[in-house]
């Protein structure tokens, strides 16, 4: 039977991530990630430095920190166009999702600063509805999410390191529906599978001052297997050389790629900081998609559709992001950013499930101090998707109007 969320905690994040980012990674949690385009790891100055930079903790005010966030995610609807036939063109659902973060801050302890970060570090959701596309990818959808408690160590004034673990909770849908072989009159097969898992990881952070207004850092999430465990219901039109249906446990197992990210901020009058970051994702950890079952699937349709192991050969990919923020007044910054987001899918493994490519992100973002101890702000991120064409075994025409509107908004609290 799948398991379920047992964690009081992280059941209050009801979370469906998208693939907006590179692969199925999900950089912006916060309003000034957002704000930002990501840069955020030199230049994290508040409670969020938890998730992004936890060696910055060492460079907060000394009071508690808290900051709690909402994320709107839409996602555009994807057109593909087949260079065979039109009967194959097909459009992905348009689908909006929300994503609560949470971030925690202690005061300082003789040089020690303890964080936690709730958050979603990756997600995926992709669905179709038309006869071609469906049969590969009627649902695929991927929930993570994440409890991430750090500690953070100032050896000097100009020094801070910081060590954590990473608690993952995952869960994940795959469903598809639809003619598999043209022989013997047609066979179709049609997929329900569901499984969640527990896995556990690690982060590491350093932050350097060489002189008062700048301050450099690098950062690097551990990659983590999330093995996905169970239940799954197949079926097939084909029912000779075994039985037409499979109902039992299914397991599948697929990386959240480790991220290295190494960033410089400066502040020029007191007033602007600027943020240039550059970050690898580890993709090449995916090599293959293999779904897995207790015992041998006697129906050959049904071994080959959904049994066989599926390359996926992702390639590690780049990001570069430029952030700033600039203090108008006392009690008011705005916030910009960019970036340069790589795909890590070759054209000879792109699917329906993740018809993913290069992008732009163009971001704005506000905050505003009501007191001492209270900050609200807001954040807007647009990615804009390439276009991509491809020709392998399935697909052979062009996906287009991939990208996804982002608002955040929150407020950082004091003690």
């Amino acid at each position: 039977m799948k398991k379920k969320i047992t964690v009081a905690t992280l059941s209050l994040l009801v979370a469906a991530g998208s693939a907006y980012a590179s692969g199925y990674r999900i950089p912006e949690q916060s309003i000034d990630s957002t704000a930002k385009a990501g840069a955020n790891v030199a230049s994290a100055n508040r409670a969020d430095a938890a998730f992004f930079n936890p060696a910055n903790m060492s460079w907060l005010d000394n009071a508690t920190l808290f900051e709690a966030d909402l994320t709107y995610i839409g996602l555009k609807s994807i057109s593909y166009t087949d260079r065979r036939t039109a009967m194959f063109n097909g459009e992905s659902d348009t689908e909006s999702f929300l994503i609560p973060t949470f971030f925690l801050v202690s005061k300082d302890y003789s040089g020690m600063r303890f964080g936690l970060s709730l958050d979603a570090p990756a997600g995926l959701s992709k669905k179709w509805n038309q006869p071609f596309p469906r049969t590969f990818a009627e649902e695929f959808s991927l929930t993570v999410l994440e409890a991430n408690p750090s500690v953070a160590y100032k050896i000097s004034d100009r020094f801070s390191v910081s060590a954590g673990i990473r608690g993952i909770y995952a869960d994940a849908t795959v469903k598809s529906a639809g003619l598999i072989s043209r022989s013997y009159g047609g066979v179709t097969a049609r997929r329900d599978m569901d499984g969640d898992t527990w896995e556990w990881g690690y982060n590491l952070a350093a932050s350097y001052r060489p002189v008062e207004n700048m301050n450099l850092a690098i950062t690097y999430r551990s990659n983590v297997d999330l093995k996905l465990e169970g239940d799954a219901s197949l079926a097939t039109s084909a029912s000779f050389a075994g039985t037409p249906v499979y109902r039992g446990d299914g397991a599948v197992e697929i990386p959240l790629p480790a991220v290295l990210a190494m960033a410089g901020s400066y502040t020029f009058m007191d007033k602007l900081t600027v943020e240039l970051e550059f970050d690898r994702t580890f993709w090449s950890e995916y090599d293959t998609l293999d779904f897995s079952y207790p015992t041998p699937l006697a129906n050959p349709f049904l071994s080959a559709a959904f049994d066989a192991p599926k390359a996926k050969d992702w390639d590690d990919t780049d990001s570069w992001r430029i952030g700033v923020s600039y203090d108008i007044n006392p009690a008011f910054t705005v916030m910009a950013g960019f970036a340069i987001d790589e795909n890590p899918i070759p054209d000879s493994t792109i699917g329906f499930d993740l018809p993913d490519s290069d992008a732009q992100l163009y971001s704005i973002g506000m905050r505003y101090t009501i007191s001492d101890s209270l900050n609200i702000g807001m954040a807007y991120l647009y990615d804009d998707k390439d276009s991509r064409s491809a020709v392998n075994d399935h697909i052979n025409g062009t996906f287009d109007g991939a990208g996804a509107h982002l608002f955040t908004v929150g407020l950082s609290y004091s003690l």
